[in-house]
């Protein structure tokens, strides 16, 4: 499985025409700090390494610095590859996403290591606001990992942002086929189903994500946007509440509170 994501997977906002949705989050110049990836591919056996990918989730500055003096000493691609995720983790996003390419394309490491560079790579070009970068980042990654429930995601969530949801799906369905337990990407099949006007099964894939895990808040903004689309507009305005209250300072919440704005605007405000 990928071993981290730096966006939630199906956030979106109601569009006017035909109940469509743009959920791609990310853009240039973001200053939020991302989340740091919990397990990175190991390019390397070295002490160094492992102690700056350790700092990155707390001092990632301080990762940076050791990464930039143990690469000065020849730290080869541990210290870049640790230097890339740092750059990422203070979103400096399209910086990180050059270098993560860079390295798995170079890389002497094993073919499941460099897939998940080049996932991260991928993960890394979606924060930039770059979806094109990141379905081909992906595909690389893919080429040498071909059946990795989390690459496929990731290139899945690639795949909605440059509207094309049909091969979305089709990422999507190997995913949760592959793992049926990732609550994520049954949120990003019922956001594809969704985009293709296949409402009922949209609902079926995010209930089962939510049965997974309940307080999923790209879930249930999710199943906002489908019980709105179904008319159920009491019901959907519960759920964007909802994620409003279990994570008010995430994306997701700024999402929902969207959705609800531009419903209470009415037609003539849309």
């Amino acid at each position: 499985m990928f071993p981290f994501r730096i966006l939630i997977a199906g956030a979106a906002v109601l569009l006017l025409a035909g109940g469509g949705a743009w959920w791609f989050l990310g853009g240039e110049g973001r200053e939020d700090v991302l989340p740091t990836p919990p397990d990175p591919p190991r390019l390397t056996d070295a002490p160094e390494y492992e102690r700056c990918l350790d700092m990155l989730d707390d001092d990632p500055e301080g990762a940076r610095s050791l990464a930039e003096s143990w690469g000065m000493e020849g730290g080869g691609e541990g210290a870049a590859h640790c230097a890339a995720l740092a750059a990422l983790t203070l979103g400096e996003a399209e910086r990180a996403a050059e270098a993560l390419e860079r390295i798995a394309s170079r890389s002497q490491a094993g073919i499941a290591a460099r897939a998940a560079v080049f996932g991260q790579a991928g993960e890394a070009w979606i924060a930039a606001g770059k979806p094109l970068r990141a379905h081909a980042a992906l595909t690389l990654a893919l080429a040498l990992a071909p059946s990795d429930p989390g690459l496929l995601s990731e290139r899945a969530m690639a795949l909605l942002a440059l509207d094309r949801p049909a091969e979305a799906l089709a990422d999507a369905e190997q995913a949760v086929a592959g793992d049926a337990a990732n609550a994520s990407a049954w949120v990003l099949r019922a956001s594809a189903l969704r985009r293709l006007e296949r409402v009922g099964p949209a609902g079926e894939s995010v209930a089962e994500a939510l049965r997974l895990e309940p307080d999923n808040v790209e879930a249930l903004l999710e199943r906002g946007i489908i019980r709105q689309i179904q008319g159920e507009g009491a019901a959907a305005r519960a759920d964007w509440e909802r994620v409003i209250e279990l994570a008010p300072d995430a994306a997701a919440a700024d999402l929902a509170a969207q959705n609800m704005a531009l419903i209470e605007a009415g037609p003539a405000r849309r």
